[in-house]
């Protein structure tokens, strides 16, 4: 992503929910619309300033073409720019973070979890509204941040940019993935894991929390350590050498 950046991490949270309230409304146009009203950086404090008005105008101008319209109720009008002033938050379908500090979970992996709705793992990388963020222990799992996927998608190579959104982790959780953006995962230091089936986040990593006291070689890779499968025939090796 840019080294400015064009929204604030809260910000483009207010902006993924809002466009949601907007029947869905595509998000590259509508920050598009805000940045040309706003100008960039978007902020909390320049989200806090728009009024039902302001964004009747927004939705009717000149980037209708592009995706944004008006076709909402007023009731809609309003919700959206509550939800842009961070009002209602609590109850979207953002999902609350759980409280964490570096280091408070020795030996753990950091997991982004590709999502649409709720704490569930049901998206496509290129495609989902946001990533979840995990830290994966043996003794927890904890949801440290949810990251909008918006100003990813307002770059010209969304896909390095969202690789980059989710680049401090290890390992990502999608249902599917094409090829060219699973390179640039990579290429960014981040492995895709693919679960088509979808489901409960913390049901994909409880599976992935019972395997970390035992890993297998691509796990091992990840955590820096020996593979399960490595381990018997290690030991072997030191019981010769103690010899």
């Amino acid at each position: 992503m840019s080294e400015s950046p064009i929204a604030s991490r809260e910000a483009a949270l207010r902006i993924a929910i809002a466009a949601r309230a907007l029947n869905g409304l595509d998000v590259k146009p509508f920050v598009g619309a805000l940045i040309e009203k706003l100008e960039a950086p978007l902020t909390e404090a320049k989200l806090g300033k728009l009024t039902v008005d302001d964004l009747r105008v927004i939705l009717a101008g000149d980037f209708a073409e592009q995706g944004c319209h008006v076709g909402v109720e007023p009731e809609q009008l309003k919700d959206a720019v509550r939800l842009l002033w961070g009002q209602g938050m609590a109850h979207s379908d953002f999902p609350a973070v759980d409280a964490y500090r570096e280091g408070d979970l020795p030996g753990s992996l950091r997991v982004a979890v590709a999502a649409n709705r709720g704490e569930n793992l049901d998206g496509h990388f290129g495609s989902c509204d946001r990533f979840l963020i995990y830290q994966v222990g043996r003794e927890a799992i904890r949801l440290i941040g949810v990251r909008s996927t918006a100003e990813a998608d307002a770059a010209e190579d969304k896909n390095a940019a969202r690789s980059a959104l989710i680049g401090d982790c290890q390992i990502v959780y999608v249902q599917s993935i094409g090829g060219p953006a699973a390179a640039k995962v990579v290429r960014a230091g981040v492995h895709p894991v693919k679960k088509p089936a979808g489901g409960e986040a913390r049901v994909a990593l409880a599976e992935l929390q019972e395997r970390l006291a035992s890993p297998p070689p691509w796990l091992a890779r990840i955590m820096g350590v020996p593979a399960a499968s490595l381990a018997a025939f290690e030991d072997g090796l030191e019981e010769e050498e103690a010899a």
